[in-house]
Formats: structure tokens, C-alpha cells, sequence
């Protein structure tokens, strides 16, 4: 039974209740009922977090009479502290200094909690909760005494626990070599940043309300690192480089080779991908304009060889079968050790890999996009060299990786060249005179329109990217100008001059100039071998799970987010789906890295998933040849695409009236 000094305090929005005795402050009893009410200062009234909202009036579902001084009066702390920090709201007060002297309720306002919700990229998907690995605690040490031969860790040892419950933390020799300048520079007040409650990463004098993180997603092609406010969730600054990794190979199994073949290759490649990581640690907290120190935490995200070697293991065993990983779980190591300079404690934290070639930058699209929270049977295709497939719900998940080869990229294109200014990335060819007009990177206009020379005039139109090789060659399939099977129909060259002999088969001219661009036949099957192998593999995940539709299709990754939907099932690059809940996902890896950053619980929770889902090895399933010769015809030899037709017109399937590749003519075929 409550005693007569003892109120009910009751919290919004959580509905969570408890009684305490007079005089106990909102914040205390918020601790003790487990209530989401950010605090830094640990109560003293200096950081301003645990801002609370005292309701007035009669609530009857509570059984409180509620008001504003049923809580201690303002006083000198908060005068204090609004005459540094500027007014409250009307009716806000600090939970630390405002006291229980009645019944109340108690609104913890958003930005209050410290689990604040920062919504994902898209409404579907569910929020990121903002409980980062790294709190920041902010305590007064006891000064040394003669009469107490305890060291300065000691005492701050003692404070943590005490004033933050945080008992037995501990510390590597950097940050202890750091420890005594910080807290006889902040008078004995320092803030302490404690990872997973038990591990010093920083000390800073003084109090600092603010730490950050990096996500990193590191690519074959390219590296992207995003700093993040551990404390608003906002991505302060990006930055990306040029996997200098390049230089030993373009793609991943060249790069395997360059280390098979030189002794002490594998060391070489971590060396400069770990430069260049520290390199963006750099560019970033530059550009946000602050210390390298300040960043307590970065997450990676890798396909298995990136994040082999950035992690410094050998990827040689990734470029055979069976595909053997060294470590397949998530993996955190000092930030030092992976030559990163950052806080001295700081940590790396790797996101898992699925399979040999299913790697911790697929775990982060899943993690960002969250297809096992739902029913809806949702594919997730993230497009490269080597395209990474998952496909399921919150029954079942299912993943391959096919191998598509550099084709999407530029590579193997007779024109084609990787996305930068002055790269054709839109074109649409006309049904009728079959005449191309395009769009170029880094302009907004077409070809045809006033203008375009001269806002092309300093980059010129250099090639085609991958985004444009795609529609170029569904164009072309729309048009007529290539058949189902892909040939390119020299019978056209009558109606036209852009169709033109290329030895024993055809070519179809784009743009007549400095470069001159030209989608030649090989370039064709470049694409549709490319495509099939693709769509293959997403065959052998819709055989194995038992279904003859998906419900939703997402693309990932840089090249995923630029490519029109519309033109990829043209393609046959993704199966028939109704177009509406076919979308671009962006940077979901990165997202995905960003999310594990964010949120600690999000780690177990990928770490979870990943273990669950079922891995398939195209290579040994005897259905992926006959899945790949269908796919190679556009958009496909057997699979009706029915969702499809309902927005585009299909042209009927027939064959080259002119010479085919192999120089024979062809009578076209009715139908």
C-alpha cells in the first residue's frame, strides 16, 4: 500500500506508470520504469536532453489530477541553463531538476527519447530506432588525493558505475594514453563514450553532446562512406572514391588471380583498400568540419572479396569452387587494427556474408529493405559484375548469385564506358523512321532539343553507360530493330542508314561523330548473355521456392537505382510483375550499413536473418542452362509477361529479314 508521500506518476506516450516517493525527480523515475528519456549529463542540467512536457487537467482513464505544480518549481539550474541555451517551449521543463510534490503525467516528448525513430528511405519500409553501440556519458570524477592512491582510471571507473550504473569498464592503451590530459582539461568533468556498456572508446573534457559514425560500402568499382550523427540519425557528409583496387584487375576474379599468381598480392589490396578507407574517414569529417577523433564507429559492407580483404583475409578459396569462406558471421575489430584513424577505442563492425558470392552488402540490402518482416513476396536483385539475388518473405528466404559478367558496367561494349558526364544514359528510338535521341549525363536536355550542343560542348557525348545500354537495346527490340532472338535485322537498311553492314552481320548507328557510337551485334549478345544469366539464377529461386510469379521486385545498388524498370523487364532482365511495385532501391547496402550503425539491435537481428537464409549454387543445379538459353531471347523464349503488356507493346516474334550472324538469309516468319 503507497504511503501518503508516495504519487503516481504516469508517462506518455508509453502509458508506462509507477508511484514514487516525494521529491524523486522525473528523470530518476523514468530510469526506473525503464522509460525512453535521453540523458547525457547524467542529471546534472547541462545537456539539455530530458526536456519533459507536465500535462494539466482532469485525465479520468489514469485516475489523475494532473498540473503543472504538482512538480517542483523552476529553478536556478534551468535559469542557467536557458540563459546558455536559449527558452523551453511554454510548459517544458528539465526531468532532471523538475521534482514529484503530486499525481502527475508526464509527456516525453520526440525529441526527448533516445530511441527517436528516423524513418527509412521508403514508407513500406520499417524505421530505424536509434540505439547506437556507443553512449555517451557524461560524469564528475573524483580528483586525486594523497590519502587515496587510486589512479585517474580508477576513479573514473568508480564514477561510471555510480553515476551510470556502467560497472567494471574498460579500456584499451589508447584511450588510457589520452585519459589524464582530458580530465584535468575538463576540470575532472569529462564525457566518457562507452561501447556495449563495458568498453571505453573515448574521452573528451568537458561535455559533448554529440558523437559520430561512418557507414561504409565498399564496392568493387567504388567506395562510399556516409557520416552519421550517432544522435539525430542525419547523414552529416558523404564522400566516395575509386576502389583502388582497380588497378590489379576491373573485376573481383581478376583481382583473386593477381594474388594467386604474385606472392603477397592479398596484402598489396588491403593495404590500398584500408588507404583509401582511412582516405574518406578523412574527406568526411572534413567536410562536416570535424576531428577524426569524434568518430567512435564505422560499419562496413562488402561483397565476400571486399570484405575479405579489407578485413585482411586471403579471398583466394572465393575463386573456386566450393567458394569457401574464412568467416561468414559479422565481425567487429579494433579500428586500428584495420589502419583507421579514428577515436582511439573506436571500432569496425562487419554486417555477415550469405554464401561465397553472397556477401554482406546483400545482408545490408535485406537489412534496409526488410523482405522477412513481410508477406508480400518481395525480389531483391542488386545488379554488377556479379548480380547477388534474394527472394522471399517472413517464411522463407532464398539467395544465388549469377554471375552477369561486366556487360551492364560498359565493359564488352564496343562503346560503352562507365557513368560520368557525357555518357548517353536515356535514349528512345522513333517506331517510325527509327531515329534515336538520347540523353547525355550531366545535361537535362535531349538531343533533339535547342540547346543540347552547346550544353554539351565541354564534356562532348563520350559513350554509353549502363543504364543507356539497357534501354538502348530494349529500344531497339521495341522498334524493331533487333528480333526476339536478338539480331539485329539488316532488312531494316532499306528504310534507313543507321542500319549498317558490320562484316557478316549488322549495326545500328546512334550518333555520327567524335566518337562515332554504334550498337554492333556482339554488342547485343554481350547483353543478352549478361541478362539470361541474371535471369536465370532468379528462375532457379522461383523453382526452388515454388512459385511462378513474384509480388515485388527492388532493385539495388548505383547501377540498379538508374535503371528505368520499365526497360529491364523489356529486357528480360527481371520477371513479368506488375510495374507499380517494381522500384529502385538506391544504395539499400549502404543503407543497410547505415541502419547497423544506428541501431545495435538491428546487428542480431541481420545476424539472425542471414543464418536462416537457404544459399543455392547456380552452378550445380542442372535446370540453370535450360532457365538461361529462354532468357536469352528478350524478353523471354517460354515466360509470358502479361503485366508488362499492359503497358508496353510487345512486338510480335519474328526473325531478320537481312543476313543473320551466321550470313544466311533468313525468311521471316509469320507471326
Amino acid at each position: 500500500m503507497s504511503t501518503p508521500a508516495d504519487h503516481l506518476v504516469v508517462f506518455t506516450p508509453s502509458g508506462k506508470r509507477g508511484r514514487f516517493a516525494e521529491g524523486t525527480s522525473v528523470l530518476e523515475a523514468a530510469r526506473k520504469l525503464g522509460v525512453d528519456l535521453d540523458s547525457v549529463c547524467g542529471g546534472r542540467g547541462i545537456c539539455g536532453r530530458c526536456k519533459i512536457d507536465v500535462a494539466e487537467g482532469s485525465f479520468s482513464k489514469h485516475g489523475i489530477e494532473s498540473r503543472a505544480d504538482h512538480v517542483t518549481a523552476w529553478n536556478a539550474v534551468e535559469t542557467r541553463y536557458t540563459g546558455k541555451r536559449g527558452d523551453f517551449a511554454p510548459g517544458r521543463r528539465l526531468g532532471c531538476q523538475a521534482k514529484l510534490c503530486g499525481d502527475v503525467v508526464v509527456d516525453v516528448p520526440a525529441e526527448s527519447q533516445v530511441h527517436r525513430q528516423v524513418v527509412r528511405k521508403r514508407a513500406e519500409a520499417h524505421p530505424i530506432e536509434i540505439d547506437p553501440v556507443v553512449r555517451l556519458c557524461y560524469v564528475e570524477v573524483a580528483e586525486p588525493d594523497m590519502h587515496d592512491p587510486s589512479s585517474d582510471f580508477r576513479r573514473l571507473q568508480d564514477a561510471l558505475a555510480a553515476q551510470w550504473n556502467l560497472p567494471g569498464v574498460t579500456a584499451d592503451l589508447p584511450v588510457l594514453a589520452g585519459l589524464q590530459k582530458a580530465l584535468r582539461a575538463g576540470g575532472w568533468k569529462v564525457t566518457a563514450a562507452v561501447r556495449q556498456g563495458s568498453r571505453l572508446v573515448a574521452v573528451w573534457p568537458d561535455l559533448r553532446e554529440v558523437a559520430y559514425g561512418i557507414a561504409v560500402d565498399i564496392g568493387s568499382t567504388t567506395i562510399a562512406a556516409h557520416l552519421t550523427n550517432l544522435v539525430t540519425g542525419e547523414v552529416v557528409a558523404s564522400s566516395g572514391v575509386m576502389n583502388p583496387q582497380i588497378r590489379f584487375g576491373e573485376d573481383l576474379m581478376s583481382r583473386v588471380s593477381y594474388i594467386m599468381m604474385n606472392p603477397g598480392g592479398d596484402r598489396e589490396l588491403t593495404s590500398s583498400v584500408r588507404e583509401a578507407l582511412d582516405g574518406l574517414v578523412g574527406a568526411v569529417t572534413g567536410e562536416a568540419g570535424i576531428a577524426r577523433e569524434d568518430v567512435v564507429e564505422v560499419t562496413i559492407v562488402g561483397n565476400p572479396i571486399m570484405h575479405h580483404l579489407v578485413l585482411g583475409l586471403d579471398p583466394v578459396e572465393l575463386g573456386g569452387a566450393p567458394f569457401a569462406l574464412t568467416i561468414d558471421a559479422s565481425y567487429e575489430a579494433p579500428a586500428r587494427d584495420l589502419g583507421l584513424r579514428i577515436a582511439p577505442g573506436g571500432f569496425v563492425y562487419a554486417l555477415p556474408c550469405i554464401a561465397g558470392h553472397v556477401g554482406a552488402d546483400t545482408a545490408g540490402v535485406v537489412l534496409s529493405e526488410g523482405p522477412y518482416l513481410k508477406d508480400e513476396l518481395t525480389l531483391l536483385v542488386d545488379v554488377g559484375t556479379n548480380a547477388e539475388i534474394v527472394l522471399g518473405n517472413r517464411e522463407r528466404m532464398l539467395a544465388c548469385s549469377s554471375p552477369t559478367g561486366p556487360a551492364f558496367e560498359g565493359a564488352q561494349i564496343s562503346c560503352g564506358q562507365r557513368a560520368a558526364p557525357g555518357a548517353i544514359e536515356r535514349i528512345r528510338i522513333d517506331r517510325d523512321t527509327l531515329e534515336p535521341r538520347y540523353k547525355v549525363v550531366g545535361c537535362d536536355l535531349w538531343s533533339d532539343e535547342a540547346g543540347f550542343d552547346e550544353a554539351t560542348a565541354a564534356t562532348g557525348v563520350t559513350g554509353i553507360c549502363g543504364s543507356g545500354i539497357i534501354e538502348i537495346i530494349a529500344e531497339m527490340y521495341l522498334a524493331g530493330v533487333i528480333t526476339q532472338d536478338g539480331v539485329v535485322d539488316g532488312g531494316l537498311a532499306s528504310r534507313t542508314p543507321r542500319i549498317e553492314a558490320n562484316g557478316r552481320t549488322f549495326s545500328y548507328l546512334i550518333r555520327d561523330g567524335e566518337p562515332r557510337l554504334a550498337i554492333t551485334q556482339n554488342d547485343v549478345r554481350a547483353i543478352q548473355l549478361a541478362k539470361a544469366a541474371l535471369y536465370a539464377g532468379v528462375k532457379l529461386l522461383m523453382d526452388r521456392y515454388g512459385v511462378e510469379r513474384v509480388e515485388r521486385i527492388t532493385l539495388a545498388g548505383a547501377f540498379g537505382s538508374h535503371i528505368d524498370v520499365t526497360y529491364a523487364m523489356v529486357l528480360g532482365l527481371i520477371p513479368d510483375c506488375d510495374l507499380v511495385k517494381v522500384a529502385s532501391a538506391g544504395n539499400a547496402a549502404g543503407t543497410g550499413a547505415r541502419i547497423a550503425l544506428l541501431n545495435a539491435r538491428s546487428r542480431a537481428e541481420i545476424e539472425d536473418v542471414v543464418r536462416r537464409i537457404e544459399k543455392i549454387e547456380t552452378a550445380l543445379e542442372p535446370a540453370f542452362q535450360a532457365h538461361f538459353v529462354n532468357a536469352m531471347a528478350i524478353p523471354n523464349k517460354v515466360d509470358v509477361f502479361s503485366e508488362l503488356g499492359k503497358v508496353v507493346v510487345l512486338p510480335a516474334p519474328r526473325e531478320a529479314d537481312g543476313p543473320g550472324e551466321g550470313g544466311r538469309r533468313r525468311r521471316r516468319r509469320e507471326g
